[in-house]
C-alpha cells in the first residue's frame, strides 16, 4: 500500500491540497490502481504483437485530382444567396 507521505508528496507535485480524510481516500484509491497495474504485469504476452488501436484502421484518402468546374451550376448556386457582388457572395466580417 501507498503511504501517505507518497500520498502528500504526489498532491504537492500537483499543487494540490487536501484535508487529512481525502488524502487517506487518495490513499486507498491510489493503492487500489496500482495494486491492479501490479496484476496486469502478470498478463503472459508473449507472442502479442503490440497495438494502438484494437481495430486495424487505415487512413482512406483520395486521389487529389484537378476536375473541371461547372461554371453553370456555380453561378446558379451564387444566384440563390441573399446578398451577393459579382460571382461573390458576401457575408458579415468575422473580425
Amino acid at each position: 500500500m501507498i503511504d501517505i507521505e507518497q500520498v502528500k508528496h504526489i498532491a504537492e507535485l500537483a499543487r494540490m491540497s487536501f484535508t487529512e480524510k481525502e488524502l487517506e481516500k487518495f490513499q486507498k484509491d491510489l493503492s487500489a490502481i496500482l495494486d491492479y497495474v501490479d496484476k496486469l504485469k502478470e498478463i503472459n504476452i508473449d507472442g502479442v504483437s503490440p497495438t494502438s488501436h484494437s481495430i486495424d484502421l487505415k487512413n482512406i484518402t483520395r486521389i487529389d485530382e484537378v476536375k473541371e468546374s461547372d461554371d453553370e451550376l456555380a453561378d446558379d448556386l451564387i444566384n440563390l444567396a441573399p446578398h451577393k457582388k459579382g460571382r461573390f457572395i458576401k457575408v458579415k466580417p468575422v473580425f
